[in-house]
């Protein structure tokens, strides 16, 4: 199974970027940006109304590359939003999911 799968790999590799990255769910680009395909994004934001998530309130604009204020809740990436976003945690607030890395609070992806 390891093998088939590290040959779907090897061939998107080849294939070209843009076709690598339209096959990927979710994952870590080898940039260090996020990368959440279109349908994952959707399970995101089913999430966060079907469980009513609070929202947060945070003074500041709220932006990827900006870091979030201390006492600001941090909360756990549910398993099933892809095992590449565990890493991070993340808010709501303003309608839109942010994932933070939560060493630095820095917001690294945004889903609206």
């Amino acid at each position: 199974m390891k093998r088939i799968l590290l040959a779907g790999v090897a061939a998107l590799a080849l294939t070209g970027p843009v076709f690598a990255q339209a096959t990927v769910t979710t994952g870590v680009a080898p940039s260090g940006t996020v990368v959440v395909a279109p349908e994952q994004r959707t399970v995101i934001k089913r999430y966060v109304v079907e469980r009513k998530v609070r929202p947060v309130t945070i003074k500041e604009r709220v932006a990827v590359g900006a870091t979030l204020p201390a006492d600001v809740e941090l909360l756990a990436v549910p398993g099933d939003w892809g095992p590449e976003l565990g890493r991070y945690r993340y808010v709501y607030h303003d309608d839109n999911v942010y994932f933070v890395e939560p060493s630095s609070r820095r917001v690294v992806y945004m889903i609206d």
